[in-house]
């Protein structure tokens, strides 16, 4: 008999590549940003529209005394009035919401690689939070066996009481750190949840216990918040020539026709306007915009500096958090689990007094410790320097 197929999928451990993928379908940022660039897109559209005619019907000498008391002796005109705009402004709005919309694209492509750091960072707390309570599993366990084996030897009488209550001590400690591993363990898988809204009670994370390097992006190409503060600039300095341009004024051209009371007699009626620039020249929107634009090309030079200064430093986090986490989860922990097994036997033998197996124990407790901190180091710092590069993607891969 065959399982259905969401049985075993259900089964199976959640990758990171489906913790994003899981994440990206219901995160509330990405939609925001999704409708923004949706509008943005509208925008360019409306842009592009020309501007409305008016239909205009007048009655004149109405409602008068005489032969002008109703309608009948009323001059009637129907005209059709079409604004005229000049100077190239509907070309300069469309750059504006042009530029609007390549904005809203980078804001989204920002949104998405937040998101992927966010969840990253979430998954590898996670692994390290698993590993963390099967050490302190590990320690609970061994101090369970100490504290046994001690009791039977001050109960032959080869000890003496204060080796079983030093034991005794040693095993509350590890149950302490235990029941403290398992509720982080708990916030981790919560925190996990709270973004992908997959509750698997197991993650695939056989990347984390190696520090090989991963492919990155090229160092070259500028950050999303470089690209972020340059479309900024591009959008400011559009509607700077949109503001040049506004200042010459439009021209309504308006053609209809008049009929005269009664009389079957008939007469075009054409019209010119210009508004007169005599209040509003444009000016001040003009200095405006000219100001927005030094101010955008100044944030545009501020995040270039923010940027390279960020990449220098988390490539030099991700070269240091690897030295740390090569010696951490390589030397250093096979000398300590080696001691560790020394000890071990030497006690159970009676050639190693208890304290000297007490210091190795703890000594491996606390290496291994150490290396499963400098590996979530290394992978945090490996997250990092993916976004500082714009990654969209996950860096690690099942």
């Amino acid at each position: 008999m065959s399982l259905p197929l969401t049985t075993l999928a259900q089964d199976l451990p959640l990758t990171l590549r489906e913790a994003v993928a899981h994440a990206q379908e219901r995160a509330p940022t990405l939609r925001g940003a999704d409708a923004a660039a949706r509008a943005a897109d509208a925008g360019v559209e409306v842009a592009g529209l020309r501007p409305n005619p008016t239909l205009s019907i007048e009655a004149e000498n109405v409602l008068g005394t005489g032969r002008y008391s109703g309608f009948g002796g009323a001059d009637r005109t129907v005209s059709l009035a079409v604004p005229l705009e000049l100077g190239g402004k509907r070309q300069a709005r469309i750059n504006v919401a042009q530029a609007e919309r390549a904005a809203a694209g980078i804001g989204l492509t920002a949104a998405r690689a937040d998101l992927t750091q966010r969840v990253t960072e979430a998954f590898v707390r996670l692994a390290a939070a698993q590993r963390r309570q099967d050490i302190a599993r590990s320690a609970l366990e061994w101090a369970e066996r100490a504290a046994h084996a001690a009791q039977e030897r001050v109960r032959t009488g080869k000890a003496s009481p204060i080796e079983e209550q030093r034991a005794q001590v040693l095993k509350l400690g590890a149950d302490t750190r235990f029941g403290k591993a398992v509720r982080a363990l708990a916030l981790a898988h919560a925190d996990l949840t709270q973004l992908t809204g997959d509750a698997a009670l197991a993650i695939s994370a056989s990347w984390f216990d190696t520090v090989a390097p991963v492919e990155s992006a090229p160092f070259g190409q500028p950050s999303l918040s470089v690209v972020a503060a340059q479309a900024q600039l591009a959008i400011a300095n559009a509607r700077v020539d949109a503001a040049r341009r506004d200042r010459m004024p439009d021209v309504t051209i308006t053609a209809g026709t008049r009929r005269y009371g009664d009389s079957p007699d008939k007469a075009a009626v054409l019209s010119l306007s210009i508004p007169l620039p005599l209040f509003n020249s444009g000016s001040g929107a003009l200095v405006r915009a000219k100001a927005q634009a030094d101010q955008a090309n100044a944030d545009g030079e501020s995040a270039a500096i923010e940027a390279q200064q960020a990449l220098a430093h988390a490539v030099a986090d991700v070269a240091d958090a690897r030295a740390v986490a090569q010696t951490a989860a390589g030397p250093a922990l096979i000398a300590a689990q080696e001691a560790a097994r020394i000890a071990r036997l030497g006690y159970a033998e009676g050639k190693f007094p208890q304290l000297e197996m007490i210091e190795a124990e703890r000594s491996l407790a606390e290496t291994r410790e150490a290396a499963l901190e400098a590996l979530t180091d290394y992978h945090l710092a490996q997250v990092r320097l993916a976004r500082l590069q714009g990654s969209i993607q996950p860096i690690y891969k099942d």
